[in-house]
C-alpha cells in the first residue's frame, strides 16, 4: 500500500499515537529545569522522558510513513513553541500580593532564548534525520530488520540533536572538551533507553500495523522537512 492510498479519517489509533509523541516532548522539555546525576553524569531531568519521543518518532513513521510523520513532528515544534511562550508570558504577569513564590517560578518556568532556540533547532534536525533514515532503510530492506532500522536511525538522530543542542546552548560558555562531554553523554543513555525499550515498540508497532490494516513504504516520496 502506497502513502497515497492513505486517509487520515481511516486511522483508528494516529492521533492517540501522536498525541503521546506530543506529550512526551512537552514533558521533557518541562522537567528539563531539573538537572540530575545518573550513573555519575550530570543530565537534565528530561534525559527519562525524550527518548520516548523518538520511539514514537519510530512509530509513527514505521507505521503511517514519513509524510504523516514529518506533519506530526511540525506540530510537536509549533507545540513546544506555544509551551515556552506561554510560560514566558505566565512569568511577566503581575503576581498576587499573597503570592511569595514569583521568584521561584521565574526560574522553573523563565527562559533563556539561546538554550531553547537549542532546543528547537536541536529537535527538528534530529527528529527529521531519525525519521528519514527509518523510512528509506523500510524501503530497501522490504520492511525487515526493524530493529536494526530502529537502533540506526535513533542513535543518528539522537546524536545530531545531541550535537547541535549543545554546540548551539553552550560553545563558548563552557570549555569545549566539557560540551562535547556532555553531548557525548547524553547520546549514550538515549540511544541505550532505546535498545531497552525496542521489545516494547516491536510489540506496539505489531499491533498497530495489524489494527489499522496498515504498513506504509515510503517508495518516492520527498524527504525534505518542509514539504507539506
Amino acid at each position: 500500500m502506497s502513502a497515497d492510498d492513505l486517509r487520515p479519517m481511516g486511522y483508528r489509533w494516529f492521533h492517540a499515537v501522536s498525541m503521546m509523541f506530543v506529550a512526551s516532548l512537552l514533558v521533557a522539555n518541562t522537567i528539563a529545569v531539573k538537572v540530575v546525576t545518573v550513573f555519575g553524569l550530570t543530565l537534565p531531568a528530561g534525559i527519562i522522558v525524550f527518548p520516548v519521543a523518538y520511539i514514537f518518532g519510530d512509530v509513527l513513521t514505521e507505521v503511517y510513513g514519513f509524510r504523516r510523520a514529518r506533519s506530526v513532528i511540525w506540530w510537536g515544534f509549533f507545540c513546544l513553541a506555544g509551551m515556552a511562550l506561554l510560560y514566558w508570558l505566565a512569568t511577566l504577569l503581575p503576581s498576587a500580593d499573597f503570592w511569595q513564590d514569583q521568584v521561584a517560578f521565574e526560574r522553573l518556568f523563565g527562559f533563556v532564548p539561546r538554550i531553547v532556540f537549542a532546543s528547537f533547532v536541536a529537535y527538528l534536525v534530529g527528529e527529521f534525520i531519525n525519521s528519514a533514515i527509518l523510512s528509506r532503510l523500510k524501503v530497501r530492506t522490504q520492511g525487515r530488520y526493524f530493529w536494526l532500522r530502529a537502533i540506526s536511525s535513533t542513535i543518528i538522530g539522537q546524536g545530531a540533536d545531541s550535537v547541535v543542542f549543545n554546540l548551539v546552548a553552550f560553545l563558548g560558555v563552557f570549555p569545549v572538551r566539557t560540551v562535547v562531554f556532555i553531548a557525548f553523554s547524553g547520546w549514550v543513555l538515549k540511544s541505550l533507553y532505546e535498545v531497552f525499550a525496542l521489545p516494547l515498540t516491536y510489540v506496539v508497532v505489531a499491533r498497530l500495523k495489524a489494527g489499522e490494516g496498515v504498513d506504509v513504504y515510503d517508495s518516492g516520496i520527498s524527504y525534505s522537512p518542509f514539504k507539506l
